[in-house]
């Protein structure tokens, strides 16, 4: 593992401006090839004096260096840093026994990439780090951080990242090839053994593409019938690649006129349970089944907000349906948060719901 205090991170910044919408993305990218900075600086880049003085700092101090600045700043900063390092740049790199410097560009032009700079930083120390995922939906932070630190004290070289988006997170193990192959595979058993049941994929792909996968392997079709939803599910299925062979059809069946003519809906569903229901969920799961054109189907109805709608139900309030042509299974959450939140928190259990279903499917093959 590198060691604290080598690594420095200088953004150098208009001062109009808070950070660079780019620089989460950068120390994402720098994290999940297991080296992190100890320390980050924002400097306007119009301030000369503060610039040079944390030039000079970071000479003395960190080994590694690397300077998020826009491309019209590099001829300068090259020249003072060449002569405070007593040495020449290689392109957007200075490169020395105990001192690295490298050019990151927040306008292009990089001519060096974070992958290179971790490639010359795992020949410097010796060491090559590899990268292993799980990915979840609506696992708690809290089971994910307990299962975290139970894999650490098996293996206390481990390091995490986690990343979630609207309920669906992935979680980078990064290890190093000091690691013994058989502590890391116990740490690795003891996470998998903990959030097993939030879990749909042991490499990094998204969760459309991971049911899409399931459906062709198990020769099924699916159909979805969205209200609150929008066609978001339907427009996760159809940005993968192949799609086509397993995903059939995706209603946008907003109204309870729609819900009714398209999919057999009852009237009185609506009288006595309201659009908002499981009665109703399981009727739009059912009514695409019985159209006897796919094997399991997508249905979801709810509350997203700002505001409720004329009944007494909260906004949150969501059913999942999946059906297949023996039994329709129905799921209640209630959600928090904006509109948006609730709506893409929505999409995502209901890709991971159809693919737990598919999932413990027996195999038609």
């Amino acid at each position: 593992m590198i060691e604290f205090g080598k690594n420095y991170l200088l953004i150098l910044r208009n001062k109009k401006n808070i950070c660079f919408k780019d620089l989460g993305s950068l120390l994402e990218e720098f994290s999940s090839c297991g080296y992190y900075f100890e320390r980050i600086s924002c400097v306007a880049f119009d301030n000369s004096s503060e610039i040079v003085n944390s030039l000079k700092d970071i000479k003395n101090n960190y080994e590694n260096t690397v300077i998020f600045c826009p491309h019209i700043m590099a001829k300068t900063l090259k020249e003072f840093i060449g002569n405070l390092y007593s040495a020449d740049f290689v392109g957007d790199r200075l490169v020395k026994e105990s001192n690295n410097v490298f050019m990151i560009y927040t306008d292009g032009y990089n001519s060096v990439t974070v992958k290179d700079i971790c490639d010359t930083l795992n020949d410097k120390y010796g060491t090559k780090y590899e990268i292993a995922y799980i990915r979840t939906v609506g696992a708690p932070l809290n089971v994910i951080n307990s299962a975290m630190s139970k894999a650490k004290n098996i293996c206390d070289d481990l390091q995490f990242n986690v990343k979630s988006s609207f309920g669906d997170s992935v979680i980078e193990i990064i290890y190093g090839n000091e690691i013994k192959k058989s502590d890391f595979d116990s740490a690795y058993r003891e996470l998998l053994k903990i959030l097993n049941e939030y879990v749909y994929a042991l490499e990094n792909i998204s969760l459309a593409e991971r049911l899409i996968q399931l459906l062709k392997l198990r020769r099924m079709k699916i159909c979805v019938a969205e209200s609150f939803t929008g066609g978001g599910i339907g427009k996760r299925l159809v940005e993968i690649p192949g799609a086509s062979q397993v995903y059939l059809e995706g209603l946008n069946t907003y109204s309870n006129e729609s819900k009714i003519q398209r999919l057999g809906v009852a009237e009185s569903t609506f009288k006595y349970c309201g659009a908002v229901s499981e009665e109703t969920a399981v009727q739009m799961a059912e009514g695409l089944i019985n159209g006897g054109n796919c094997d399991i189907s997508i249905a979801t109805t709810g509350i997203a907000g700002p505001k409720s709608d004329n009944t007494n139900k909260p906004v949150g309030l969501i059913y999942i349906a999946v059906g297949l042509d023996d039994c329709t299974n129905v799921f209640k959450y209630n959600l928090n948060g904006s509109r948006e939140e609730i709506t893409e928190t929505a999409i995502n259990i209901a890709l991971f719901q159809a693919f737990k279903t598919v999932k413990n499917r027996r195999s038609n093959i």
